[in-house]
């Protein structure tokens, strides 16, 4: 008998920081554009102080940046060269989190969530919600930094996907990206650590 998923209930404010995640994902806020504390408190249908919480929020994350008297603006792209950093520093941190399994395997009921999140990448795939598609890709690496490290972990790495995301175009076929999930579990699935690894290498990029 099949169990349904656990609703997970979000609080306004990370409602609010989830579309506006979304927003900047999909290129709806493109990079560099001002955001009006004003505009969003009356979009939201809130005060300015929780709309303030979230720029904060998304500040820290790496999507929005902001400067004194100069308010919040979504983040620039990164240069190529740094790019380039940013995609190495990201490729240890999950290096290290899949190496630090082999002294915290997955269990069953990892297994069991991973390929839900899966499911719901190929199904995001198949509606064409590319911006799905990108935060359930997120989601499936997050779900393993925070297996391997908890929260600590989760923190420092969390910044550098985001960033990045300000740099990616588009992905418009499914087979490529799901297979290369599917083969990180899988080598996970198998105890292969070392094969975990060159999965995960092969898949940041």
């Amino acid at each position: 008998m099949a169990t349904s998923k656990p609703t997970k209930i979000l609080s306004v404010k990370d409602q609010i920081a989830d579309q506006l995640r979304s927003d900047i994902i999909s290129g709806d806020l493109a990079p560099n554009t001002k955001l009006n504390e004003q505009e969003l408190a009356k979009r939201f249908g809130l005060s300015r102080g929780p709309i303030r919480d979230v720029i904060l929020q998304l500040s820290k994350e790496g999507l929005l940046i902001s400067k004194n008297n100069c308010g919040a603006s979504v983040n620039s792209v990164l240069e190529p060269k740094l790019q380039k950093l940013m995609i190495n520093l990201r490729r240890n941190i999950e290096v290290y989190a899949i190496e630090s399994l082999k002294n915290n395997p997955l269990t069953a009921e990892d297994f069991a969530q991973l390929e839900s999140i899966l499911n719901d990448l190929q199904s995001a795939f198949d509606r064409e919600d590319f911006t799905e598609v990108t935060k359930t890709d997120i989601s499936f690496h997050n779900y393993l930094i925070h297996k391997a490290g908890g929260e600590d972990l989760v923190n420092i790495w969390y910044p550098y996907v985001m960033r990045m995301r300000l740099n990616y175009k588009r992905i418009t076929t499914s087979s490529e990206c799901v297979d290369e999930h599917k083969g990180i579990l899988q080598a996970l699935r198998d105890g292969d650590i070392s094969s975990a690894v060159k999965a995960i290498k092969a898949n940041i990029k």
